[in-house]
């Protein structure tokens, strides 16, 4: 996707796409967003990820300029989405989960109309929009009413005028719901493939685990507020909170025969503890987050003597991540 839009962005600089800076939205006796800050590097895919009514999509309205905060600032690029809104939307595409159609409008005729919008000359026109037909493969349904689509093909459709004026910053609400498994994965290869030429994405699901496939780092927000940013793999390998050391790391072991001298092994050892004995083997913790430390235990376990016929890290999923942590911030 290389035509350029009418109008060039700002000149990237080294600091972050997006920063968004003490953000508050309140609507009379609702506290929609509180006090939320964060920044999104250039290049990054960020998933966002609350309850329903904990913020998301009031966040996201205020960075694609439909929406203004209380108080509390969103930079994206140098460019204040309140003061400098016109400019901003030079830069900003915006997926909402739900978007207007028009049932006698071609797919063909919908996307050639916003490429009028945005200002493409007529040469200019075509060739964006068989490009963004061809990348979100709409090009079979080029000629097929808006009122026909399915479902996934009415999400590719939104997808496609989302790419139109090729912007740097895609800001996406829902994108995959209601998708079949076949229509979601093809949207988290568009996803990478995008992330691949430069752009930034900030995707808003329900689906955990899908966005812990696609995105470089998570963002959790609950009743307005920020739980978490960082990567999913920290969430998938820390602990619930009640369960012991949070820097632990718990591994589960099989071993053929009996138990016991594992279970030993683990008590008579620095950094290491039994968390729960199994018929099999046991869940182990080893303190700390170095996975350098568990290749040491292994050996060590090994060379004990110990009959290991398994060994592998413990894993949450993502969904009971966020709700610990929601837990623990209540």
């Amino acid at each position: 996707m290389t035509t350029p839009a009418p109008v060039a962005p700002a000149a990237a600089s080294a600091g972050p796409l997006v920063e968004v800076r003490g953000l508050h939205r309140v609507f009379d006796a609702v506290h929609a967003v509180q006090d939320l800050s964060f920044t999104i590097a250039r290049g990054a895919v960020v998933g966002f990820i609350g309850a329903n009514g904990a913020g998301k999509t009031t966040t996201m309205r205020i960075m694609a300029t439909l929406d203004e905060p209380t108080s509390g600032e969103v930079v994206v690029d140098g460019l204040d989405v309140v003061e400098e809104p016109t400019k901003v939307r030079r830069l900003v595409g915006w997926m909402p989960d739900a978007y207007g159609t028009y049932p006698n409008m071609t797919v063909f005729e919908y996307l050639d109309f916003f490429a009028r919008s945005y200002g493409f000359s007529r040469t200019q026109r075509r060739a964006r929009v068989e490009e963004v037909m061809n990348f979100a493969d709409l090009t079979p349904l080029a000629d097929r009413q808006m009122g026909k689509l399915s479902k996934g093909m009415g999400q590719r459709l939104c997808f496609g005028r989302m790419l139109i004026p090729d912007p740097e910053f895609m800001i996406l609400d829902e994108p995959a719901a209601g998708l079949d498994p076949k229509a979601r994965l093809e949207f988290k290869n568009l996803v990478r493939l995008l992330a691949a030429r430069g752009k930034t994405l900030f995707i808003s699901s329900h689906i955990l685990s899908e966005l812990g496939e696609m995105c470089d780092s998570l963002l959790f927000i609950d009743g307005g507020r920020l739980v978490y940013h960082g990567d999913a793999e920290a969430l998938r390998h820390g602990q619930p909170a009640g369960d012991g050391d949070a820097a632990a790391m718990v591994v589960v072991v099989s071993v053929a025969g009996d138990p016991r001298p594992l279970v030993e092994w683990a008590e008579t050892n620095q950094g290491w503890s039994v968390r729960e004995e199994r018929r099999d083997g046991a869940r182990l913790a080893c303190a700390g987050s170095d996975p350098a430390l568990l290749a040491d235990g292994l050996r060590r376990i090994v060379a004990a003597g110990i009959p290991v016929v398994e060994f592998h890290r413990e894993q949450r999923r993502l969904e009971e991540a966020f709700v610990d942590m929601v837990k623990e911030r209540r």
